[in-house]
């Protein structure tokens, strides 16, 4: 048996939930730094550390980060935050950090506008440039662009001049047609395109309104030409629309060639018109110049020849080639809705070819080619630079003058619903005014009411819609400001009565007529329906009003409506054709018009009104009739024959009935 310890080498006894030895406390450490958290970022998870090396990681200083060096940016419409990055080549949640810390919060694919793209590229040394989403394209393309990729292409070439110096007629001659026939007043009001074959080559001709509200559609004809042919007529000499054409043309830098037109009539003067272009900047060829002046005469189909000759030959001198094998690109000349066939958009092909199911993009409007139809209404397998043609597919009307251009399905509609999205937000800032009528519009300007009037535009190309919506504003006076709500293509609807309502407007329908529906619904809602197929009576109309001198002296009362259903050749008689009243009366007295697709097509008187075999004064809703139409013979089943009556009233009856609205020419 073992001695017992001594007393002060026995160990204490434990007391209940106290340990039996006491730790060493141990030397607090200096908290360490992270990388992560100089460079601002959040830590998201603690790491750990080994031991002894806090010490050393706290006597480190971290540099900041280096500048990053400038960077050219590319920004277009649009574009997401993921887009974005790859082109600064940084951290997509670098840039959603970024848009955080200034109260912005994004997802990765959301769109941004350029400004804030354009700040947010510059915080990372960014050289910005902001394109749009075709100039990109372009720009892609022609990277890639060699010299055995760019094959000749026909020469585009613009008919310009003042109003009636014989564009259309001269354009007629070349390609053995009448247009000029079919215009309303005898003056063109659209953009024509055309392709002719000339000693096996090919001339794209495209025809521009000559009267002055039509500024842009002959800018925007000098901008897609290659030669501009200025018509000057030879009895009339420079005019003040000439002139304008010939700035166009010098802005846009192309060859001028002069047709001095009308040399066949007996007071033509070709030198005087040679001597007034001379002061113009235009000298002859002939007296030392570089301007190539041809005397023509479309009547009479003389000098056509030689002013193909001299077109052909400036093209051959300019070189004129595109890359067929690019994506399409064009512009867009024209656009309406046809029925039965949808919106329908003549587009200038200007680089590449255009295919049966491609995807583009033209203004704020998607779509994939459908069918095409070429300048003479046949359809088409594909479309080549230089070509004009007429495209299905569009999911909406474009603006004329917007770039067309074919690109992939998912960006073309990213781009889309972007641009509809800033069209919405730009309707929605539309304000509304006070009812009124161009009848009461003088009255009220004179007792101070009238601070605005709305106006909604509908027509039956987009073209005449943008030139009126660009021409109405200019005509605002200090006491009263023309101010344009809506305005579209096709005809006027219920839906345009209700905007027109809603916003005290009045309606201008150019080319188009009214549904029966919507005129109804005019007359229960006191909106004023104006109708017009000259553009300057509309801008004489709306001056008359606001100066007090518009005397509603006629008004047109509607009769009834009747469906052609079936049409027949009689001989000594024309075309009869065979209707159906669909709504109200026909009368043998009354005055027709002729409507396709809701634009007025023609108008005259009956001819001829029978039941079966017997002939009949009027025939009412419901019943069949044959109908002749005096000097038209063109009537085709589908058309609506409107009937109508138009009564001539006193200034005091006119005034009146200004309350109550009905349709008024």
């Amino acid at each position: 048996m073992l001695p017992p310890l001594p007393v002060d080498k026995v160990p204490p006894k434990a007391e209940p939930g106290k340990p039996l030895y006491t730790r060493k406390p141990t030397q607090r450490q200096r908290p360490v730094l992270d990388k992560r958290e100089i460079e601002g970022e959040r830590k998201l998870h603690p790491t750990r550390q080994r031991p002894g090396a806090g010490r050393a990681s706290a006597a480190a200083v971290i540099a900041p980060p280096e500048p990053r060096p400038p960077r050219d940016v590319t920004i277009t419409e649009g574009i997401t935050i993921r887009e974005l990055a790859e082109k600064l080549d940084v951290r997509a949640k670098d840039l959603l950090k970024t848009l955080l810390d200034r109260g912005v919060f994004a997802s990765i694919n959301q769109a941004l506008d350029v400004p804030t793209a354009t700040t947010l590229a510059e915080a990372f040394s960014g050289v910005v440039s902001v394109v749009s989403f075709e100039e990109e394209m372009v720009l892609e393309v022609a990277k890639e662009e060699t010299k055995e990729n760019l094959k000749p292409r026909p020469p585009v070439v613009t008919v310009m001049g003042h109003v009636d110096h014989g564009k259309t007629s001269l354009l007629d001659a070349i390609r053995s047609a009448d247009v000029a026939g079919g215009e309303a007043g005898g003056i063109t009001q659209h953009i024509g395109a055309y392709k002719v074959q000339v000693n096996n080559r090919a001339v794209v001709f495209i025809d521009t309104p000559g009267h002055e509200a039509f500024t842009r559609m002959r800018a925007r004809g000098a901008k897609v030409t290659d030669i501009v042919v200025l018509v000057v007529a030879a009895d009339d000499g420079v005019m003040p629309q000439t002139k304008e054409a010939i700035d166009h043309a010098k802005a846009a830098n192309v060859s001028i060639v002069v047709a001095i037109n009308k040399i066949d009539k007996a007071e033509a003067q070709p030198e005087r018109v040679k001597r007034q272009l001379a002061d113009n900047g235009l000298l002859p060829a002939d007296w030392g110049g570089d301007t190539e002046f041809v005397e023509v005469s479309a009547k009479q189909k003389t000098g056509i020849d030689k002013l193909l000759e001299t077109l052909l030959a400036l093209a051959e001198l300019r070189e004129l080639k595109a890359n067929p094998d690019a994506p399409a690109t064009g512009t867009v000349l024209e656009s309406r809705v046809d029925k039965g066939r949808g919106p329908v958009a003549t587009i200038l092909i200007q680089n590449g070819t255009l295919n049966p199911g491609d995807f583009f993009i033209c203004g704020a409007v998607f779509g994939k080619v459908r069918a095409m139809f070429d300048d003479r209404g046949r359809p088409a397998k594909d479309a080549p630079p230089s070509t004009p043609i007429e495209v299905l597919g569009l999911q909406g009307i474009p603006d004329a003058g917007d770039n067309f251009q074919v690109t992939d399905e998912a960006k073309a509609r990213h781009i889309v619903e972007y641009r509809q999205g800033k069209q919405r937000d730009a309707a929605m800032a539309r304000t509304s005014g006070a009812r009124i009528t161009l009848d009461q519009l003088h009255e009220q300007m004179k007792s101070g009411d009238v601070k605005e009037l709305g106006i909604v535009i509908k027509a039956d190309v987009q073209g005449s819609v943008e030139v009126l919506s660009e021409m109405l504003p200019k005509l605002s006076t200090d006491q009263v400001k023309l101010k344009i709500i809506g305005s579209g293509v096709g005809a006027v609807t219920e839906n345009d009565v209700l905007l027109a309502s809603a916003s005290g407007a009045i309606i201008i329908a150019f080319g188009i007529r009214p549904d029966r529906k919507a005129v109804d619904l005019a007359q229960q809602e006191h909106v004023d329906i104006r109708t017009h197929t000259i553009i300057y009576e509309v801008s004489d109309e709306l001056k008359k009003a606001m100066e007090g001198l518009l005397e509603p002296v006629v008004q047109e009362t509607h009769l009834g409506r009747a469906e052609v259903r079936n049409t027949f050749r009689v001989k000594g008689a024309g075309t009869v054709a065979g209707c159906y009243v669909v709504e109200g009366v026909l009368k043998r007295d009354a005055q027709i018009r002729v409507l396709r697709d809701s634009a007025i097509v023609y108008t005259s008187k009956l001819s001829s009104l029978k039941r079966f075999k017997d002939d009949a004064s009027e025939v009412r809703t419901g019943f069949e009739c044959g109908a002749g139409i005096a000097n038209f013979n063109d009537v085709k089943v589908g058309d609506i024959l409107e009937c109508f009556q138009v009564t001539k009233l006193s200034a005091a009856e006119a005034a009146a009935q200004s309350g109550a609205p009905a349709l008024r020419k």
